[in-house]
């Protein structure tokens, strides 16, 4: 299709020679001589364009038709193939009412006792250990000094670390490094011990939030999919996320506050992308410096100096353009989690759609409207208001030039950066100079991570919505947005498979919006193209494209009803067959004991470490184990449990206490199973090294 457009509009748009006579009004490119804006007005040869334009969309929603198709039967093979998961037969309850006199976990388990009552198994309780999280989170810091004194000390023998309590040890008492640790990690301890029992005990420690397990996939398929109460703001059911998908700080955010939090978000999404508007604005006003030099001759001087000429022009438009959006992904990342979604994949998912909408505006609309309004100044200010939109339709494809350059900047280097992994390798190094202490810190300073689609994602629908806007407007354009898809397919494919370590399975969940960005992307070229027409007096064609818009939006209902469904429900159809398959091979399966701690609170998790870095330790909800709590990665706020290094004082023994779980028998009538223990203690033994 590019080979077509490059072959049959080019020559249509340089033979024509309109710009040739508007040179003096305007600022011209030779660039600008192969686009549509060198055709001259009323011209017959508008219907090229307008038949090419026909062929890029039906030749995209055949492309996206079939790839839909592929994609969602390639989903569902994948649902009934894969091997037993717990979020197959998990929903998640949101909004659970209170009952005065009953506790959120009777409550849940009563209801669901009572309508679902040959299909419910089991439900976790979900506990607000946030402010645990944070004690837990310190303690790992402090354990992470403790052991770089103790490695300190041991290469040097002669020399006891010593530090100073005031801030940042700067100032204040000096003392015994390795002794300050070890009472500092003793005190925590203690505020650990408390702050664990008071969440055990406490009732309000329990959310109106729970993770309900049934004995068959069809069982949680109808629990997930339809409505529970004749209260639609109760008892709210979902597919849960997968368990290392849990977001579980937000398990904790009331449900009332999530419609305002979303509200003042959205506000606040829309301040910050029209305020980088204005940065954005002087960007790319430099551009085009003959433009720049017509509005300010007394910067001419300095512009002219060849240095400074090829800089500015080639690669600052660009290269600033880079920088202001390297700090909004995770801006943009904490918007998302303060909306309060639960899952990792939906945070990911709305940061992404908050990008793509930012880079819509700021890179894409920004750069046309604020480029046209700076270097066409001069012709705005003298000529007559009715020649206005005549100018804008003229200098709109006048921008190509900046977007090779951006595509060439951002994209190809962006590229070859990727598959380099020069940031990564600049921050390991920096981590390297300045954080890395302990061989844990520089095994988490090598971690590779996994791919960051919140920021991946909308680059490269931008450069979709690049290719088919100025695949008709400027076709010379399209080469580099191949050359760009092209390595990128390259580089990506190489680096899933090889590099990153994803943090969790969605099975294709993102690929609907990417669908839907897609066909945004079709809608804005057809309506950009319909504008420079009729700009161009071309009343005889433009009416053909009217309704070109209409067939796009026909065709992405027609999808979104015919696939969508694959991606947000599982068919009964499918979840029965699994289950009696299942069945058949493995007859004697416990689900109970499968999912007994599937969705259990990382704080209560039982772990296995290994024993070249920790304690190896099995442990069982009712076993003595050896613990100390870890960092929870991913974003999470939920600590899992820690052990410490068997050289490194001090070690903590504790009898843990399981949380309440209450376990349905559809055989005897309603009761619950309930398992208590006396909260954990800890058994301090100091050992020195």
């Amino acid at each position: 299709m590019a080979v077509l457009a490059l072959l049959i509009l080019i020559p249509v748009n340089v033979s024509s020679g309109t710009l040739f006579f508007l040179r003096k009004e305007l600022v011209v490119s030779d660039i600008d001589k192969l686009s549509i804006s060198n055709v001259r007005p009323e011209s017959i040869r508008f219907f090229f364009h307008i038949g090419l334009e026909y062929l890029f969309t039906f030749w995209t929603c055949y492309m996206l038709y079939m790839e839909y198709d592929y994609i969602a039967s390639m989903r569902l093979r994948y649902l009934a193939s894969q091997r037993r998961r717990a979020e197959q037969f998990t929903v998640v309850v949101t909004n659970v009412p209170h009952v005065s006199g009953h506790s959120i976990s009777e409550s849940v388990d009563h209801f669901f006792q009572t309508n679902h009552p040959d299909r419910y198994l089991c439900h976790q309780a979900v506990y607000n250990a946030n402010k645990y999280a944070k004690l837990v989170r310190k303690r790992d810091r402090l354990q992470n000094w403790l052991d770089y004194n103790q490695l300190k000390f041991e290469r040097h023998p002669d020399k006891k670390p010593t530090s100073k309590t005031g801030f940042l040890g700067l100032w204040g008492e000096k003392v015994d490094s390795i002794e300050y640790y070890k009472q500092q990690i003793k005190d925590l301890d203690k505020r650990m011990i408390l702050e664990r029992q008071k969440i055990l005990k406490d009732p309000k420690s329990i959310l109106p939030v729970a993770f309900v397990s049934f004995n068959s996939r069809w069982g949680a398929a109808v629990c997930a999919q339809t409505q529970q109460s004749k209260n639609p703001t109760l008892w709210l059911t979902k597919w849960a996320p997968e368990p290392r998908d849990v977001y579980w700080r937000n398990l904790a955010i009331p449900f009332v506050s999530l419609t305002i939090r979303r509200l003042i978000i959205s506000v606040s999404v829309f301040a910050l992308v029209f305020f980088y508007m204005i940065p954005i604005a002087f960007v790319q006003s430099l551009a085009n410096l003959e433009g720049l030099e017509r509005v300010a001759p007394f910067l001419r001087p300095v512009i002219e100096l060849k240095f400074i000429k090829s800089f500015l022009q080639g690669f600052l438009p660009g290269l600033a353009l880079k920088i202001f959006l390297y700090i909004l992904p995770t801006v943009l990342m904490i918007m998302s989690k303060i909306e309060g979604h639960i899952a990792l994949s939906t945070l990911e998912r709305r940061t992404a759609a908050k990008y793509y909408f930012f880079m819509l505006v700021n890179v894409f609309l920004g750069s046309i409207v604020t480029g046209t309004a700076f270097e066409q100044l001069d012709a705005f200010l003298h000529q007559s208001p009715t020649q206005i939109p005549r100018t804008i339709g003229v200098s709109i494809p006048m921008k190509a030039t900046f977007f090779i350059t951006y595509i060439m900047v951002d994209g190809w280097a962006g590229i070859a950066g990727e598959i380099l992994r020069l940031k990564p390798l600049v921050i390991f190094h920096l981590k390297n100079m300045f954080l890395v202490k302990t061989e844990r810190d520089k095994e988490k300073a090598m971690d590779p991570g996994s791919v960051d689609f919140p920021e991946t994602l909308p680059s490269l629908q931008l450069y979709f919505l690049l290719g088919l806007v100025y695949a008709v407007v400027t076709p010379i354009l399209l080469p580099f947005i191949l050359v760009f898809f092209a390595f990128a397919y390259l580089v990506y494919r190489h680096q899933i498979i090889n590099v990153y370590n994803q943090r969790y399975e969605s099975a294709a969940a993102f690929w609907p919006h990417v669908h839907s960005r897609i066909i945004a992307s079709l809608l804005i070229s057809q309506l950009l193209l319909l504008g420079l027409l009729s700009t161009k007096k071309a009343a005889n064609s433009t009416p053909l494209l009217v309704i070109l818009p209409v067939l796009t939006l026909a065709f992405h209902k027609y999808c979104k009803s015919r696939f969508e469904p694959a991606f947000r429900k599982y068919p009964l159809e499918e979840a029965m067959a699994k289950d009696i398959l299942e069945r058949s091979t493995e007859p004697d399966l416990n689900l109970k004991a499968y999912l007994a701690d599937a969705y259990l609170h990382p704080i209560f998790q039982t772990f296995e470490v290994e024993e070249s870095e920790m304690v190896q330790v099995r442990v069982d909800k009712h076993q003595t184990h050896v613990a100390s709590p870890v960092a929870r990665e991913h974003g999470s706020s939920s600590p899992a449990n820690y052990v410490h290094h068997p050289a490194s004082p001090p070690e903590y023994v504790y009898q843990t206490a399981s949380p309440p779980r209450y376990v349905y028998s559809p055989s005897s009538p309603p009761h619950y199973g309930y398992n208590s223990s006396n909260p954990p203690h800890y058994f301090y033994h100091n050992e020195e090294p």
